[in-house]
């Protein structure tokens, strides 16, 4: 009888020790974001709303979360790289990243393979979770945000021509610039409407055979969607060039790299975003918004909105489920309705986007002001 006793006890001990343990455990979360290289201030930005996010809210189902944060390197074997050892060596739940179609991209296979969810911040590009049901995203894409610049293009300023200036290395840019080729052409009725279509590389400092072209075809507006750093310094060559005609571009300008590199040559240049501290959209903003300005003393940015969003999505799934299993987590983002984010209603597509509004800002005084929101259709 006592041995059968014993017995019981001790399959009743193993039985609930795991279960016990459990509720100690940290719950990690992978961030892979590029905090060096061509894309290093995005990834710093994005960083820095996910670790605010991390302050606010540090606790979910009773557990601690950890962020494990690698640096992609602004490269997409890098990319691949860290999200498998985020994977294999971190053993996350779940995974957060990248600012940059490219590098998100580069990840897209070994996450699925792996079923461990992602959830992309910023990465536009529709390639990035098209079919691929565990990587989604809080931000919108870029057929709408390519409409949203030939809108603007058209309607605010009047263009009848456009020349697009793109880096053809970067999956953001050059969908980017086709998704803006194909609305102005619609929107202006012509399809001579685009008057020059020219290319450059990640890293090149020289435009001015790009921009001899363009000159010469004598467009209304130039839309050049790049990293900010190439696409400030193609903005300052083409002034000094004689080129005064409005440039336009994407989301990815918003970095202090783009007016400090730029100076006076980017006053004027139109770009659209995510969110603007000068807009706040729900009341997460506000939380947002003052909880930045606290910490970094400064106005946030969209990037830094994003990450935060991502977070906290990540968060909310797992209270939902009442889970932190990736697979519950997947398929709570898979459902994910009405959630209240800082840059706004996040609702996710049956493709994993977010159908959110579009920013609009304009370069003034060495500053990013707002101009307008516009709701998608």
């Amino acid at each position: 009888m006592k041995r059968t006793l014993g017995l019981l006890l001790l399959v009743l001990v193993l039985t609930l020790a795991p279960q016990v343990g459990y509720a100690d455990e940290v719950i990690k979360i992978g961030v892979f974001e590029p905090m060096t290289g061509a894309n290093a201030a995005g990834g710093e930005m994005t960083v820095e709303g996910i670790e605010l996010a991390l302050e606010i809210k540090g606790e979910v189902l009773g557990r601690k979360v950890e962020i494990i944060v690698v640096d992609n390197k602004s490269d997409k074997v890098e990319s691949a790289n860290a999200v498998s050892r985020l994977i294999e060596k971190d053993k996350v739940v779940a995974i957060i990243g990248s600012y940059g179609s490219s590098l998100s991209m580069a990840a897209g296979d070994i996450v699925k393979k792996a079923e461990v969810p992602a959830v992309g911040c910023s990465p536009t590009n529709p390639l990035v979770t098209l079919n691929n049901d565990y990587y989604f995203r809080v931000c919108f894409i870029d057929p709408f945000q390519g409409t949203v610049m030939a809108r603007y293009a058209v309607n605010e300023l009047g263009a009848k021509t456009a020349a697009v200036i793109q880096d053809v290395t970067q999956d953001y840019s050059v969908g980017l610039s086709k998704y803006f080729i194909d609305a102005f052409r619609e929107l202006t009725g012509d399809k001579n409407s685009i008057v020059e279509l020219s290319s450059y590389n990640t890293g090149d400092q020289d435009f001015t055979a790009q921009l001899t072209n363009v000159k010469n075809k004598k467009p209304d507006i130039i839309f050049a969607p790049g990293n900010y750093g190439e696409s400030a310094l193609l903005i300052r060559q083409a002034r000094d060039l004689g080129i005064d005609v409005p440039f336009l571009g994407g989301d990815t300008w918003e970095a202090p790299e783009f007016l400090s590199i730029g100076g006076d040559a980017v006053e004027g240049a139109v770009f659209s975003t995510h969110f603007t501290a000068e807009a706040p959209v729900t009341s997460e903003s506000g939380v947002f918004l003052a909880a930045y300005r606290n910490k970094f003393g400064k106005e946030a940015n969209a990037f830094a909105a994003l990450g935060y969003d991502a977070y906290m999505l990540i968060l909310d799934v797992m209270e939902k489920a009442g889970s932190a299993d990736s697979q519950a987590i997947r398929d709570g983002l898979a459902e994910v309705k009405g959630f209240v984010g800082a840059t706004g209603v996040i609702n996710l597509d049956e493709n994993g986007d977010a159908v959110k509004s579009a920013v609009i800002n304009k370069v003034d005084g060495g500053k990013f002001i707002y101009l307008t929101t516009v709701e998608p259709d």
